[in-house]
């Protein structure tokens, strides 16, 4: 199965000096045409699927138009996928990190192309879903990000883009600042609930290796999904507060029984749905026996990550609202980051203030 589709319009690479720079770095692309793909998922960084011969690749560049301070640092990402790689084996090999804008439209790097079956809103087609299915993905996906928070990283390069101490201090101040710089309409909740935030910050525990965008079409997977194969877009990744990463996984574990407007938000609901999948009090109740970790304060998490999650849909809507990008799927983002806010609002709200 293919995940890319042609590139989007506006979105295109310079084949000419692409093509160039690809057969300057690999001798193995052997001269053949470059073809480029687009990966169709994904609303952030823009992701290309390159192939020259039996020689192939992927592509990671910002997105187009103005980007706020510090983010999406192509260099960052490539150097927690240098330092990762080798530790945790799902974390795509990175190749190069190109500065000049010139080749690319601005800069990017490369890294090796994995293969799998991605698992989203349903099955690969053929597949029947039953219940032992559902229990083995929330198993493999509560074990992996178990395994990637014991990673031993004091003594790698991650010590030097990262700083633990004050994780959810920054975090919070931090995204409230980028709702409030990329707000476009009035929504009701957002003071009580960013002042909520503030006020009822947890202790950390110990810090850990996070993905902070850890989702189940952020993975690919076995054929026979026993194994997962790769996990991608590691932008948001860091040492920080292993629950925050949790949080921000559970944030897009749906249940049956969620509010409808959250169900279908960036459309068909997530695959966890369906009988067999755990829900997200057996994720988390699974993830602490596998981590040995205190989940206790994990309610406050999860509100934190419902916030950060309508925080960046209404920045990538501000991109389309102002012109920055043409690409049809963010129209419609206003309404959910609003069904965000309110899920984020309620889950405040069942938690005793402290």
């Amino acid at each position: 199965m293919s995940y890319t589709i042609p590139v989007r319009e506006g979105e295109e690479l310079d084949t000419k000096k692409l093509s160039a720079y690809i057969h300057e770095k690999f001798p193995e692309a052997d001269g053949s045409a470059l073809e480029i793909q687009q990966f169709g998922t994904g609303a952030s960084n823009l992701t290309y699927a390159l192939k020259a011969g039996e020689w192939e690749a992927v592509l990671r560049r910002p997105p187009l138009g103005p980007v706020a301070p510090k983010a999406h640092d192509m260099k960052r990402e490539f150097t927690i996928l240098q330092t990762l790689h080798p530790l945790f084996p799902e974390a795509p090999k990175p190749y190069f990190y190109e500065e000049d804008a010139a080749i690319a439209g601005s800069p990017f790097f490369l890294m090796e192309r994995r293969k799998g079956v991605m698992v989203d809103t349903e099955l690969p087609a053929g597949m029947e879903h039953t219940e032992e299915r559902g229990r083995q993905l929330s198993e493999l996906m509560a074990r992996k990000l178990a395994q990637l928070h014991s990673i031993p990283y004091q003594k790698t390069e991650l010590t030097s883009i990262s700083r633990p101490e004050g994780f959810m201090e920054r975090q919070v101040e931090g995204w409230i600042g980028r709702y409030y710089r990329a707000k476009t309409d009035d929504i009701a909740e957002v003071a009580e609930l960013t002042e909520w935030l503030e006020k009822q910050l947890p202790k950390s525990g110990d810090p850990a290796v996070i993905h902070y965008d850890y989702k189940l079409n952020n993975a690919l997977f076995s054929e026979d999904l026993q194994e997962m194969t790769g996990l991608f877009d590691w932008e948001m990744a860091t040492v920080g507060d292993p629950l925050a990463d949790l949080g921000a996984a559970m944030s897009y574990w749906m249940e049956s029984t969620d509010p409808k407007p959250l169900l279908y938000g960036f459309g068909k609901p997530s695959i966890t749905v369906h009988p067999g999948f755990y829900s997200r009090k057996q994720f988390v109740e699974r993830y602490a026996d596998l981590s040995g970790r205190d989940v206790s304060a994990f309610p406050y998490y999860l509100a934190f990550a419902y916030f950060k999650l309508a925080v960046i849909c209404q920045q990538i809507y501000y991109r389309y609202h102002k012109g920055q990008t043409k690409d049809e799927r963010f129209a419609g983002f206003a309404p959910f980051v609003k069904t965000l806010i309110r899920q984020a609002h309620a889950a405040a709200k069942e938690i005793p203030n402290g």
